[in-house]
């Protein structure tokens, strides 16, 4: 199909995702906050939505010491003024008990607009390969 003439030029909401998840794991909350639109939600494996950042770091802090993500590929998708950005790639860390993880499979679901991510959905295979804690004697 060959158009006449091209739209407006489109934001880069795979760069806005990016910057967005490298100022978390930097813990630069308030301007990883301002990148969120109001009435942001996120969704995470084992737990209720949260709307905050600090929600989300105190939920991980029961579960690891340090999480960082190696990302493999960035895919977006866009619908009138909306988008959808798709990151998947590993996760590397440290587990409570000191140990370290990686090659952990992530995939991470943002809905952007205007600028800002509306929503964040997670799937990761954490819970795989979590060391569980021992068992007390009975």
């Amino acid at each position: 199909k060959v158009f006449a003439a091209g739209g407006a030029e489109r934001p880069d909401a795979s760069a806005l995702v990016r910057d967005f998840l490298g100022l978390m794991q930097a813990r630069k909350l308030a301007a990883a906050q301002a990148m969120l639109a109001p009435g942001f939600s996120m969704h995470f494996p084992g737990s209720a939505p949260m709307h905050r950042l600090e929600e989300l770091v105190q939920w991980g802090s029961k579960r690891y010491l340090r999480v960082g993500k190696t990302f493999e590929r960035f895919d977006e998708s866009w619908s009138g003024d909306a988008a959808v950005v798709t990151c998947s790639g590993t996760l590397h860390g440290v587990w409570l008990n000191g140990s370290a993880f990686e090659g952990v499979r992530f995939l991470d679901r943002f809905d952007v607009r205007d600028g800002l991510i509306e929503r964040q959905d997670v799937w990761n295979d954490l819970a795989l390969v979590m060391p569980q804690a021992p068992v007390a004697p009975a």
